[in-house]
């Protein structure tokens, strides 16, 4: 690298840092947050399952910065930990219903007729019930947990998925260079998956990160009613619920476990604005 390429890259740098900005806050709070649940056992002070007696609902202090709960908990190292379960159900809570919505969402808008017709209606069925209802019907099935949690997110969550994706598809399917592909002779797969999806997938990995922050509060919701984390796991909706018997006389309890929700739902909103306006994708 020379002198005279080195201020151009800085000014493009910061150009990208000015037009993108949304995208870059977005991007460093999920970033922090993913640091901290990697290095959760080098950087959290206690075990977030031990108990000490001596020092139940403490305050706030140098040797408990967040204050302890009832069962004299340390809630900073509990929420450390926590950021590994809550991060794991904001990822995997949106993976599956992505992967399986795609899926059928390419195949539905490439082929049309009575494969289309046939999802649209399985999809209104799924629509017709509000989501959280149907949510907990399917984890009071299946038991609580978040196995549970999970399989109930892919079989509900997919609907939005397959709806944005096959609009897209059948859009597509007409255009210049996928009718150029057929009188190719290219196979009907490797025009779905190789030349379509990839220019149809843009706005479903946009909405991905605003679904992400549906799967994490509907996580946290899952486990305040008891469905989903099990005490005594370290998850920030579990340590809300722990904490509102004391929210009067112990605030810091729920406070900061509902502060670590927000903030990083705050990030995956940010980066879902962020990715739409950089790729040019308006929800």
């Amino acid at each position: 690298m020379t002198a005279a390429t080195t201020p151009r890259m800085t000014v493009s740098w910061n150009r990208f840092l000015g037009r993108n900005l949304t995208l870059v806050t977005g991007a460093g709070i999920l970033g922090l947050f993913l640091l901290v649940a990697l290095a959760a056992p080098l950087i959290a002070p206690y075990d977030p399952i031990y108990q000490d007696a001596t020092v139940r609902l403490a305050m706030p202090s140098l040797a408990h910065p967040f204050g302890t709960d009832n069962f004299g908990r340390d809630i900073f190292s509990r929420i450390i930990w926590g950021t590994r379960i809550d991060l794991q159900i904001a990822v995997i809570g949106v993976a599956f219903p992505f992967l399986i919505g795609t899926f059928i969402g390419t195949i539905a808008g490439f082929f049309g007729g009575i494969v289309d017709t046939i999802f649209m209606r399985l999809i209104d069925i799924i629509l017709a019930f509000p989501f959280l209802v149907l949510m907990l019907s399917i984890i009071a099935i299946l038991g609580p947990g978040l196995s549970s949690f999970y399989i109930a997110m892919a079989l509900v969550g997919w609907v939005s998925y397959a709806r944005l994706i096959r609009a897209q598809m059948l859009v597509l399917k007409n255009s210049d260079y996928a009718v150029a592909a057929v009188s190719l002779g290219f196979g009907r797969s490797r025009i779905m998956f190789r030349h379509l999806l990839p220019n149809a997938i843009a706005g479903s990995i946009v909405f991905s990160m605003s679904d992400a922050v549906l799967v994490l509060l509907s996580g946290a919701a899952i486990s305040y009613l008891g469905l989903g984390v099990q005490p005594p796991v370290a998850e920030w909706g579990v340590m809300v619920a722990e904490g509102q018997s004391f929210i009067t006389t112990a605030w810091w309890i729920t406070l900061f476990p509902g502060l670590s929700i927000v903030v990083l739902a705050f990030g995956f909103s940010l980066l879902g604005d962020g990715l739409g306006e950089w790729l040019g994708v308006r929800e």
